[in-house]
């Protein structure tokens, strides 16, 4: 084991960094949600990572000892090669995905069919902000709540591990009944119901929605874009068009030991840094 990833694993180990690398692997999407970190929407420049570049990263993270590969956006599934990208990097590491699960149609849940056959576990973690319709498609669009509630189900029967993770205006979500008892309808493992916050970054600033979160709030996940290397997923944010650049820590990320060390570095010059990002992703 080289001296680089003895260091990772320690901290990895003592909890001071997340053994998940994380990859935007682009920006646009089908939808314009309320509080959106990225400005994502229909019409955003999709900044992508290339397959090539994804595949040499998740090759990169597993020799430096990382543990699993995220892979966000954007909507990752708008990328027609999608499912040969997280096919290929799932031969290396276990895959979470996430998604705003609004294209799963029969047709595109059949195509994937190759994720269920890798030596590695692929997760998909999927957007849904409440029970009720109206409240959910308030926040992320017309007509989200019935294509969420008809692709939860189908993934789960097609065989596919689902997490649904709910966005609550509230500092410190703990419970919501109702979400609950719906998710436990569709099949949805209690360990894969997940309740976060609105993070004040992106659109949700414009919005005046969310709790601040820097560096002492998120916990260290490494976190690869188009535009550099981050802090933590929740880093790589757009304002009004432009990068904020608050959580960046360099502009590469190739080769991934360079970016790796600079996050160290600053792991190591500022020990006082929070260690967990549960709550968070």
């Amino acid at each position: 084991m080289s001296g680089l990833a003895a260091q990772l694993g320690a901290a990895m180990e003592a909890g001071r960094l997340s053994s998940r690398l994380w990859l935007y692997s682009n920006y646009h999407c089908n939808l314009a949600c309320t509080y959106c970190l990225t400005e994502s929407s229909p019409t955003a420049p999709p900044r992508q990572l290339t397959k090539d570049r994804m595949v040499a990263l998740a090759r990169q993270a597993k020799g430096l000892g990382f543990q699993s590969i995220g892979v966000t956006g954007g909507e990752p599934f708008l990328r027609p090669d999608l499912v040969s990208v997280l096919t290929t990097i799932a031969t290396e590491l276990p895959l979470l995905v996430l998604t705003n699960g609004t294209l799963f149609n029969p047709r595109r849940v059949a195509a994937m069919q190759p994720l269920l056959a890798g030596p590695n576990g692929v997760s998909l973690q999927i957007s849904l902000d409440s029970a009720r319709a109206e409240d959910n498609d308030a926040l992320r669009g017309a007509d989200n709540f019935q294509r969420v509630a008809e692709a939860v189900p189908r993934l789960l029967a097609a065989g596919f591990h689902v997490r649904v993770a709910a966005t609550l205006d509230d500092a410190h979500p703990e419970t919501d009944p109702e979400l609950q008892r719906l998710l436990d309808s569709w099949g949805v493992a209690r360990e894969d119901q997940l309740l976060r916050p609105v993070v004040h970054r992106g659109r949700a600033v414009m919005n005046t929605m969310g709790v601040e979160a820097g560096s002492a709030q998120l916990g260290a996940e490494l976190t690869l874009t188009s535009a550099g290397a981050f802090w933590s997923p929740f880093g790589p944010t757009y304002r009004e068009g432009k990068l904020e650049t608050d959580l960046l820590l360099v502009r590469r990320t190739e080769p991934l030991s360079g970016v790796a060390n600079a996050l160290m570095g600053l792991l190591n010059a500022r020990p006082e840094l929070a260690s967990d990002p549960a709550g968070f992703v």
